[in-house]
């Protein structure tokens, strides 16, 4: 029997084989492997004709044809599948759709966050895809921006806990585990500090600030093991990310030492020509791009003759793209796809996707996922009802009547959120995910109020109607615009029937908040308030007197009117999923505890931006002429259906030094009748330090389970060495000197205990 080819040999080093297979490749293989491109309008021509290394949006027929195009090529390379598995396996029919990343963010909990990755995964791998562009690691803080929604929140420290504990997730016990697929940590870097909040615009962010918020979390994750980034589409000091050469180079591979794969964000390589005006051709563009770093180029097919050309004429060195190729298939390789290209896998689809254990695991990521922002005793409804042995609440002193109300209480679409289905990146799932998956608000209390119980329902309101953009219906490279939303007048019928609905209510549970059509890429939008005819609605339905609970499913925080304000109980769900209108009911019947906390900080209004917690103190105060910038609801906020106390702050060794560990404890006592889901949060201040700061960072969290009426000590532990900050030189340190330790359930600064220490040289 002949010997394998030594690329083919999985007995030998991974570099080995690596470098036997470059050596046998052309230029057009070469550069056809640092291509990915989409398989929406077929994949023979992208296999066979340009070698492609990846492919992207290929539904479950496109997926299988490539697969079967790759057999028949020379080399036999196995492609990549990409796809984005944001939170969940998105555009597969029957998978399980968890929160978006903002709504698992309001958990606090790494290891439940890890959990929904790792379940995501065992989705993903048997439909015959490798790599999910999931996590996203920027920070949110214009909440105008369109992708709020994909984002962990506004904290580098609570960004870096969960983006790790996904990462790991996705990744299982390594790439070589059959049940892995790669991560990617995106958008590197800085891609979420836009100008106005616009997408996808220049980043006006100085080296220093990038070191100080921004880049933390994605040195974390590089250090961790994620195996691919993905670079923004964002320029900084003119640069486009696709060739800071400081930022991939001297940073990234270099002060980080990574040395996985980094793939462009959609047509990167092509926007420098077409969008940026920076590279006047592509084969300017290709060698430029090839020159600072970057290994796969994200749906621009001229990077193809582009980067051959460029090579031809002495712009690009061949060996560049070698080491470019070099590290797509070193993780090929890692993968083990050489041996098992992981073809989709029938039997294991049925077997795995939406699985019961995966929609129980929904169900508790939804419960825990929703915020109680404001509650004046009407929640838990009846005082808190219990479950009966069919899931209903079983019953109270009296039969209620409950009208469930607003544009978004039977919204599948919204509910699910961004990348779901009928999002519009996939154009096989047209009419999303079928609607009998998902428990919509409405469905919520339907099957779960007490069987004496009447729920009632009006829409009371629209939000948007939808039309082309006037700039044309495709950007130049051929990419279809989002459709413009334009907010409907209020209909006075919705509402009289809301209203109706209302005064034959014991309660009203008004669900309002954004659409589907409001979010994503180039979806920012330029106002945070409610739109359409809600804030009328809302309105009508307060003067009716019938206690009302509003619940906001939105993809951000919103600017809510004082008619919500002045409501019995708010709550916010962050695009809840699959299982989210059964959290939502189950947690207003006081079937279970809220837990949730604010993972970002809301606005009163869009002029007070941004309002994120750990803003730079300013030299005139911190507010306008006509309003303060006090947060409606702040960062880490979040109320239960008991009181919790703190008391009783002491750091155990007042001075330490860098390399030692500051202990601490706070006595917390649930004063109330019902149990509670605690999360201590600790923050620290540099009370005097040679550059301004913020006032406090989040620097450490726990969770604590609190019976009602319990008194317990909890125990605080955090290195010194997390106590830092970046110097004038751009140097992260840890200044000697005193600090504060402020512990408590939020980031207000009147709820927080303190306690100091110092650190000693």
């Amino acid at each position: 029997m002949n010997a394998p080819l030594p690329y083919k040999d999985a007995g030998l080093p991974v570099a080995d084989r690596v470098a036997d297979l470059v050596e046998r490749m052309t230029l057009e293989e070469k550069v056809g492997q640092m291509l990915q491109l989409t398989a929406q309008d077929g994949v023979e021509h992208l296999v066979q004709d340009m070698h492609v290394g990846s492919i992207l949006h290929a539904s479950p027929e496109r997926v299988r044809e490539a697969h079967a195009a790759t057999a028949r090529t020379r080399l036999q390379i196995p492609l990549l599948v990409g796809e984005d598995c944001i939170h969940g396996h998105s555009f597969w029919e029957g998978a399980t759709i968890y929160p978006t990343q903002l709504g698992m963010a309001a958990t606090w909990d790494a290891e439940l966050v890890e959990r929904v990755a790792r379940a995501t995964a065992r989705e993903v791998v048997p439909t015959g895809v490798h790599w999910t562009f999931s996590p996203v690691l920027c920070i949110a803080r214009d909440l105008r921006w369109g992708r709020v929604s994909e984002t962990f929140g506004e904290d580098p420290y609570l960004i870096g806990e969960l983006a790790s504990a996904m990462v790991r997730g996705y990744q299982g016990d390594g790439l070589d585990d059959p049940t892995a697929i790669l991560a990617t940590a995106k958008h590197f870097a800085g891609y979420s500090e836009t100008q106005g909040g616009r997408d996808a615009t220049e980043a006006d962010i100085s080296r220093r600030k990038l070191r100080s918020w921004f880049l933390p979390p994605f040195e974390r994750v590089a250090r961790e093991g994620c195996r691919t980034f993905m670079l923004g589409y964002q320029s900084m000091d003119g640069v486009p990310i696709t060739i800071n050469e400081w930022l991939l180079g001297d940073v990234l591979r270099g002060e980080w030492g990574y040395t996985g794969m980094l793939v462009t964000d959609w047509d990167n390589v092509g926007r420098m020509v077409w969008e940026q005006h920076i590279q006047p051709d592509h084969t300017h563009a290709a060698a430029a791009a090839v020159r600072a770093g970057n290994d796969m180029v994200m749906t621009t097919p001229s990077f193809f003759e582009g980067a051959q050309d460029a090579v031809r004429r002495g712009m690009l060195d061949e060996s560049a793209i070698d080491a470019a190729v070099a590290r797509i298939l070193t993780v090929k390789m890692e993968l083990g796809l050489f041996e098992d290209p992981r073809h989709p896998d029938p039997a294991a689809q049925a077997t795995v996707i939406g699985s019961a254990e995966h929609a129980e695991l929904n169900l508790e990521v939804a419960r825990r996922s929703l915020v109680l922002l404001t509650n004046d005793g009407t929640l838990p409804l009846d005082g808190g009802l219990v479950a009966g042995p069919d899931g209903r609440a079983a019953g109270g002193p009296a039969p209620r009547t409950v009208a469930v109300v607003g544009p978004n209480a039977d919204d599948q679409h919204t509910q699910l959120g961004d990348w779901a289905g009928s999002s519009g990146q996939a154009d096989w799932l047209p009419d999303g995910h079928p609607r009998e998956l998902t428990t919509t608000v409405l469905d919520g209390f339907r099957d779960h109020v007490p069987s004496d119980w009447t729920v009632t329902h009006a829409r009371g309101a629209d939000i948007i109607s939808v039309g082309k953009d006037p700039e044309g219906e495709f950007f130049p490279d051929g990419q279809p615009r989002p459709a413009v939303a334009v907010p409907v007048d209020p209909d006075p019928e919705l509402i009289a029937e809301a209203v109706a609905a209302a005064e034959a209510a014991d309660y009203v549970v008004a669900v309002v908040g954004d659409r589907i059509e409001l979010v994503g890429e180039g979806r920012s939008t330029a106002t945070l308030d409610l739109l359409g005819g809600q804030v009328a609605l809302l309105d009508a339905l307060a003067a009716t007197g019938t206690p009302m609970v509003v619940v906001v499913v939105a993809s951000k925080p919103l600017v809510l009117p004082p008619s919500a304000h002045s409501a019995a109980a708010i709550v916010w769900a962050a695009n809840p999923g699959m299982a989210g209108g059964r959290a939502l009911a189950e947690m207003v019947l006081g079937l279970v505890e809220p837990s949730g906390r604010l993972p970002i900080s809301f606005a009163q209004h869009a002029g007070q931006l941004p309002v994120y917690y750990n803003e730079l103190p300013g030299q005139h105060g911190t507010r306008y002429a006509d309003l303060t910038q006090r947060r409606p609801f702040a960062f880490g906020e979040g109320l239960s259906y008991t009181t919790v106390d703190y008391s009783d702050l002491r750091v155990l060794e007042t001075t330490v030094g860098r390399g030692d560990t500051v202990r601490a404890e706070v006595t917390l006592h649930n004063t109330g009748a019902r149990p509670s889901l605690e999360t201590v949060q600790v923050y620290v201040h540099d009370v005097v330090a040679t550059v301004t700061w913020a006032t406090k960072e989040l620097k450490a969290h726990r969770q604590v389970e609190l019976a009602p009426g319990e008194r317990r000590t909890v125990e605080l532990e955090l290195p010194v060495a997390d106590c830092t900050l970046v110097d004038a030189e751009g140097r992260r340190v840890v200044e000697a000197g005193d600090f504060e330790l402020l512990v408590g359930p939020s980031s207000r600064d009147e709820v927080l205990q303190r306690a100091t220490f110092t650190v000693v040289d």
